[in-house]
């Protein structure tokens, strides 16, 4: 099995008043040539526009860029009408979305919405779940019956379009077992990178229960929330004490995501500011222009 394309994307904001930026940002990545943008989704948020709702505008004014909800609010969207919305925007951008997909994280808020809870057991259950059926009402053939413990559908027609990639933010053992059974990428949490204690405990299990069910293990790539500075001279020292990425010229991060690449088998970036926030228009420019292109270059040689 060939390993697929490095993927590098940019994180953005989706609040309200941030919609201009965001129509620009977006915009200038898809001229620049990056491969995906992604928005948070927190729907019990006010000031932030519906993530799906932004996806789907978005992706009706460019034309080559996918788009993704890092990760989608999965309580909130129950699992067959999600299949619905995200075979529909694949059926209308050209097959350009990704499905991120989450158990539940502030589930306090989350039960403000008028959502039952869950416990973490049940919440990884139901996630494991959405995703089977994500897949099965994708692709076409005859309609799909389901008996989950927390979805059932019966004689459903799956939508004649490709199953959409999905990428997880699986964090613990359980749900990094379901990313390895079922999903097709995950995206270490709390921006832990290849170098992170996080990421080698938790990759083996994911590798592990990949190979369990049958699968090769490279079939779910990583794809890493990376925050940093981009400089116009090269770092002292590009991480801190505790070893998190701080950022450094574009050789550095060249060198670094080359490494990540070659060496611990990453399959893509997502670019985030130093704080954690998106990056602006000139980092951006930079990350797609310049750093994104060095490293598809390298990898290839």
């Amino acid at each position: 099995m060939s390993a697929p394309e490095v993927v590098f994307g940019f994180g953005a904001h989706s609040g309200i008043d941030d919609l201009p930026e965001l129509l620009a940002l977006a915009r200038q990545a898809d001229r620049d040539g990056l491969d995906v943008f992604s928005l948070s989704d927190h729907p019990y948020l006010g000031h932030t526009v519906d993530a799906y709702a932004a996806l789907g505008f978005i992706l009706g004014r460019t034309e080559r860029i996918a788009g993704f909800a890092n990760v989608t609010n999965l309580p909130t969207r129950p699992a067959p009408m999600l299949a619905r919305t995200v075979t529909s925007l694949s059926a209308l951008s050209g097959g350009r979305i990704v499905v991120g997909m989450g158990a539940g994280g502030l589930w306090d808020r989350i039960v403000d919405m008028g959502v039952p809870r869950l416990s973490p057991g049940a919440a990884v259950e139901a996630f494991e779940e959405a995703i089977v059926l994500v897949k099965l009402l994708s692709g076409g053939g005859p309609p799909v019956s389901f008996e989950g413990t927390y979805y059932r559908v019966r004689d459903i027609e799956p939508a004649p379009v490709p199953a959409p990639p999905v990428w997880t933010g699986s964090v613990g053992r359980r749900s990094l077992a379901a990313t390895g059974r079922v999903a097709d990428g995950w995206i270490p949490g709390h921006a832990a990178d290849w170098l992170s204690e996080r990421y080698r405990a938790s990759r083996p299990i994911i590798d592990e229960a990949a190979a369990a069910a049958g699968r090769d293990p490279r079939e779910v790539r990583t794809i890493f929330n990376f925050p940093g500075r981009i400089t116009g001279r090269p770092l002292t020292a590009t991480r801190d004490r505790d070893g998190r990425w701080l950022g450094g010229s574009v050789e550095q991060w060249i060198e670094e995501l080359t490494g990540a690449v070659l060496e611990h088998g990453a399959g893509g970036f997502t670019l985030f500011s130093a704080g954690h926030g998106a990056a602006g228009a000139e980092t951006l420019s930079r990350w797609a222009g310049e750093i994104a292109p060095a490293v598809r270059e390298a990898i290839a040689k």
